[in-house]
């Protein structure tokens, strides 16, 4: 039977060996997920919010042991990682607040009859397929609104970090979360794919790259299935004339490098009006100079390794291929001697359409910065890319940069003077290749619902 192991990206030494299953044995999970769904279904709002609010309670109980175990599987600060396992148990405490109200019937006054009713009813079983970037994270965005949903949840995690997502497993049955209804496949992709094709399984959620997303949402559509799919992007923050550049540049900076740099909402092109660029380069580069990239288990550590050296050797064949078309390397940019994943701190200047830098997403260290002539143009900059995730604008006057977002970025979701990563309150998603559908902000417990028109004749 085929095995996996995960790796530390830090030190290169293996963490464990997993087995996969078998179709057969991932079947019977699914049939078990769809079992205890037809009793979960049945609870009430409030009864699920409970044991959801209970699971963020074993989240805290559990999360020096989570954390340490992310920061093994994929590199990540330890730091990051304990606040990963805070905003899970965050997105837990929000839902179980909100979910009940916002997955309450609505009453309305239909033409047709004396009255009618809306209700939000749970559709099944929902396969979420999911990355490494975020092992805790990724999985509790998708899986808790679900689950308040009243569906049940099966999760195919990355190979990298098998390890988080059966503790995770294990976390939500300590919060209270009755057996098999969240489920942990360890399986391939070519049964990952028959997984989607079960009867039993009603919707699929995924988070990964626009290519990984076509094919996931294809399958899907042959068999007539919702999908959600937060996929890649190549983010720009917008640095504009009246910007303050000591502020853009910490902003951007930490844009571009936090989570070492492998985040969907990352900064990755950084868009400088003529007028500042010149300022705003040489700050920037002086700060990714300064970044001290080590053990990511010690605190003070400014970055970790990437994920694993295959991340790392597709990210450096992008660089490479950006300079061989122009692009120029103003720091970093060279893989280090020596054990793990680690990749410097890099910025290219010089970017142009047709280069990797400008095109496609980086994931990692790597910052694109590119000249635009003025703010109008730096904006047709931005915009001119087949991902629409995130973004930012850096800039002096708030209003007028609340303006061009609502108005004219062409993305999911703008940062205005800051960056940040999700909150539970806000949706996130976004357009174009960067995918569709929405998870948080009320928005999420909605995605696999049944809509559900009641018209009643009288009483």
């Amino acid at each position: 039977m085929a095995t996996v192991t995960t790796v530390n990206p830090a030190t290169g030494e293996d963490i464990e060996t997993y087995t996969q299953i078998t179709k057969d044995e991932a079947f019977a999970k699914v049939d078990a997920c769809h079992q205890a769904f037809t009793q979960w279904k049945l609870r009430s709002l409030e009864e699920r919010a409970e044991i959801i609010k209970g699971i963020g309670k074993a989240l805290r109980d559990n999360k020096e042991d989570l954390a340490q175990l992310m920061t093994a599987e994929v590199g990540k600060l330890i730091g990051d990682s304990r606040d990963e396992v805070d905003l899970c148990a965050g997105i837990c405490d929000y839902t179980a607040k909100t979910g009940p109200d916002e997955l309450a019937d609505e009453k309305r006054d239909p033409s047709n009859a004396a009255r009618g009713l809306v209700t939000y009813s749970p559709i099944g079983v929902v396969y979420g397929i999911q990355p490494w970037n975020f092992p805790s994270y990724q999985v509790v965005r998708y899986a808790i609104a679900s689950l308040m949903a009243g569906n049940g949840v099966l999760l195919k995690h990355s190979s990298l970090c098998i390890g988080s997502g059966l503790m995770l497993e294990k976390i939500f049955k300590e919060g209270g979360l009755p057996d098999d209804l969240f489920t942990v496949l360890v399986i391939d992709h070519d049964t990952s794919d028959e997984i989607i094709a079960h009867d039993k399984v009603r919707g699929v959620t995924l988070t990964g790259s626009d290519g990984a997303g076509r094919h996931v949402a294809e399958k899907a559509a042959k068999v007539i299935k919702k999908t959600v799919m937060e996929l890649g992007s190549n983010d720009a923050y917008l640095v504009l004339e009246d910007a303050d550049i000591d502020l853009a540049t910490k902003v951007c900076a930490q844009a571009r490098l936090y989570n070492n740099g492998q985040t969907c909402i990352n900064g990755k092109r950084f868009i400088v009006t003529d007028k500042v660029y010149d300022a705003f380069l040489e700050k920037f580069v002086a700060r990714f100079e300064g970044v001290e990239t080590g053990d990511p288990t010690k605190e003070g550590t400014d970055m970790g390794p990437m994920s694993s050296t295959d991340q790392r050797k597709d990210l450096h064949e992008q660089v490479e291929k950006s300079v061989s078309k122009g692009a120029k390397i103003a720091c970093g940019g060279e893989i280090p001697d020596g054990p793990g994943a680690f990749y410097p701190a890099t910025v290219l200047t010089d970017v142009e359409p047709g280069q990797p830098a400008y095109d496609d997403e980086l994931f990692g260290p790597v910052a694109s910065v590119i000249r635009a002539k003025d703010d109008e143009d730096a904006m047709r900059i931005a915009n001119d890319s087949r991902y629409g995730l995130g973004g930012g604008i850096l800039c002096g006057d708030t209003e007028r940069a609340i303006e061009l977002a609502s108005k004219h970025f062409d993305t999911g979701m703008v940062y205005i003077n800051t960056y940040g990563v999700a909150d539970p309150s806000m949706p996130f998603g976004g357009v174009k290749d960067s995918g569709y559908g929405r998870e948080h902000g009320g928005f999420g417990v909605k995605e696999f619902v049944n809509a559900k028109a009641i018209f009643i004749g009288s009483d």
